[in-house]
């Protein structure tokens, strides 16, 4: 029989950290704009947890029945959980056990339509799609690092913001650039210690289709215009002066950007990198989310 600790360990909590980020910069924007309601950004993180849930759930039983998983040695930041191949929890369950993740997300998602009005809708509609066709579609269409950069970096900023006040925001589009960014681009570095395996298993992400060394190239340039782009959206305005703070995790991600620009066939270098992209990931979004919560107070 299946333990509890077992399926905890199918939803993959050490990727849960990002939705808790997201919708902390989403809040934080709706708290500078006001209204603001606690209750709401209580549930848009259980919703919003539950669909990451979902992803990363329905992603193991794609790639166990595609074969990658067989070939892909996991490592703390990528590949599958090893659950689903250890035969510790059978796949059918695994399948069930993301879509009802699925749909207590949709739940929430409605909830906030009937709360809010319908503009909220095409987003959500936008985040399920790229739930439920990410692993068996978007990832062999060359979609899925943009993909995953809207349903899991811009559209959640926006609609963790769009919750409380019921309006698009342009600080929210402003603030969920950086972080559709940041998820694009770790989902995409998150890539290389798996190529061969999604190769075999039949997926076209950008590194397949235009090799190691320009997807890796593609990480760091767009690593600099996120950086750029928060300092743009300050000058202009779009976000206040504190997020500037967001620049502090420069330090941090020079290291995955020199990797990826020049030494992406040096794999004893790899875990470090990861590791170093998945701070740059949070922190980023953790400071711009401080500077918007101290620009109440400036």
């Amino acid at each position: 029989m299946t333990k509890l600790s077992d399926w905890f360990r199918e939803t993959r909590p050490q990727y849960l950290a990002l939705p808790v980020v997201l919708v902390f910069l989403g809040s934080a924007v709706a708290a500078t704009e006001g209204p603001f309601y606690l209750w709401r950004a209580i549930v848009a993180l259980i919703g919003l947890l539950s669909v990451h849930i979902s992803v990363n759930v329905l992603n193991d039983y794609s790639d166990y029945r595609s074969g990658i998983d067989f070939d892909t040695i996991p490592t703390p930041f990528s590949g599958g959980s090893g659950l689903l191949v250890a035969g510790i929890i059978e796949p059918a369950a695994a399948r069930t056990f993301g879509l009802i993740f699925f749909g207590i997300g949709i739940v929430i998602g409605a909830v906030f339509v009937w709360v809010t009005n319908w503009w909220l809708l095409p987003l959500l509609l936008a985040g399920a799609v790229s739930v439920l066709f990410y692993t068996d579609y978007m990832a062999r269409l060359t979609l899925g690092e943009i993909f995953a950069g809207l349903g899991l970096g811009l559209l959640p900023v926006m609609g963790a913001a769009f919750v409380h006040s019921g309006a698009y925001s342009s600080s929210a589009v402003a603030a969920g650039i950086p972080a559709g960014i940041l998820t694009f681009n770790l989902l995409l570095i998150n890539e290389f210690p798996d190529v061969e395996p999604d190769r075999k298993g039949g997926r076209r992400n950008l590194l397949l289709v235009f090799g190691v060394e320009r997807g890796g190239k593609l990480y760091t340039l767009l690593l600099v215009i996120m950086y750029i782009w928060i300092l743009v959206a300050v000058a202009l305005g779009l976000m206040p002066v504190p997020c500037l703070l967001g620049l502090l995790t420069l330090p941090v991600a020079l290291k995955p950007m020199k990797w990826a620009w020049r030494h992406v066939h040096e794999n004893e270098e790899m875990l470090p990198v990861l590791g170093a992209n998945v701070i740059t990931n949070l922190a980023t979004g953790s400071l711009l989310g401080i500077g918007f919560i101290l620009s109440m107070f400036l």
